[in-house]
C-alpha cells in the first residue's frame, strides 16, 4: 500500500507491539448544543467539571451561571452515533435514562473546555491516552502548552457513574492517532462561519464536501422527531 494510504497505530503500552491499519478516521465536525438532551448533557457536564479539565482553568462565574468561554465537548460526536451504536461503544455507558437513550449525550461521553480548547479536541489536534496514565498528547503545534499535561481527576473518578469512561477516551486517541499519523494529513475543515454565511455552500466547496455534509446534516437532525 501506499504511504498516504496507511496509519501507523503506536501501542497503548509498552507490552504492545505497533502495527499498520488502513482504517480510516471518522469525519469530525465540532460539536454543538442542538437539542434538547445536549442541554441535559451540557449542564451535567459543568455540574461536574467546572473548569478546563485539559487547562485547569476554573470557571470563577459559576455563581452568576456564566460559562462563556466554557463548553461541554463530546468524546464520541453526536454526527456519528449510529456508528456508537453498530460498534457497541454505548454499553460502556452506564447512566442511560430510558431504553431508548443511546447514551451519546451522557456526561460519561463528555468533558468541560476552554472553547479554543474544544476546537481542538474537536479536529483530532490532540487527545487523551487513558493507558498512559491520562497523558495529554498534542499532535498538532502546541499553542496552549497542554502537551504532556494529564487530564484533571475531577472528570475520572471511575467510581462515579458521572465519571468519563476510558474505552471512549481510548477510542478517540486512537482517532487522532489515524488521522495524524499519515504522510498526507486529512484536511482542514473551516469551523468559523460568521452569522449570514453560506454555511452548506462553504461546506460543499470545501474537502470532503460528501462526508462532511453528511456529518453536519446527522447532527442537526440528532434526537428530532420527525
Amino acid at each position: 500500500m501506499l504511504l498516504s494510504q496507511v496509519s501507523m497505530t503506536r501501542p497503548y503500552s509498552r507490552e504492545d507491539k505497533i502495527s499498520i491499519t488502513d482504517e480510516p478516521c471518522i469525519t469530525r465536525i465540532l460539536s454543538s448544543t442542538i437539542t434538547g438532551r445536549d442541554d441535559i448533557f451540557r449542564d451535567r457536564i459543568r455540574e461536574r467539571d467546572g473548569k478546563c479539565v485539559i487547562t485547569g482553568v476554573v470557571n470563577r462565574e459559576i455563581i452568576r451561571n456564566d460559562w462563556t468561554g466554557f463548553e461541554a465537548a463530546h468524546i464520541f460526536p453526536v454526527s456519528s452515533e449510529e456508528y456508537f451504536l453498530h460498534r457497541g461503544y454505548s454499553r460502556w455507558i452506564t447512566n442511560r435514562i430510558g431504553p431508548r437513550d443511546t447514551g451519546i449525550n451522557s456526561c460519561q461521553n463528555g468533558l468541560l473546555m476552554l472553547s479554543n480548547i474544544h476546537q481542538k479536541f474537536d479536529g483530532f489536534k490532540f487527545s487523551i491516552n487513558p493507558d498512559d496514565g491520562y497523558k495529554i498528547t498534542c499532535f498538532d503545534t502546541d499553542i496552549f502548552r497542554i502537551d504532556g499535561r494529564t487530564l484533571d481527576p475531577i472528570c475520572r473518578d471511575h467510581s462515579n457513574e458521572k465519571g468519563v469512561r476510558d474505552e471512549l477516551l481510548r477510542w478517540h486517541f486512537r482517532q487522532a492517532v489515524l488521522a495524524n499519523m499519515r504522510s498526507a494529513g486529512d484536511p482542514i475543515f473551516e469551523m468559523d462561519f460568521p452569522s449570514g454565511s453560506d454555511v452548506m455552500g462553504e461546506i460543499l466547496s470545501g474537502p470532503k464536501a460528501a462526508e462532511r455534509m453528511e456529518a453536519e446534516l446527522f447532527s442537526r437532525l440528532s434526537g428530532v422527531s420527525l
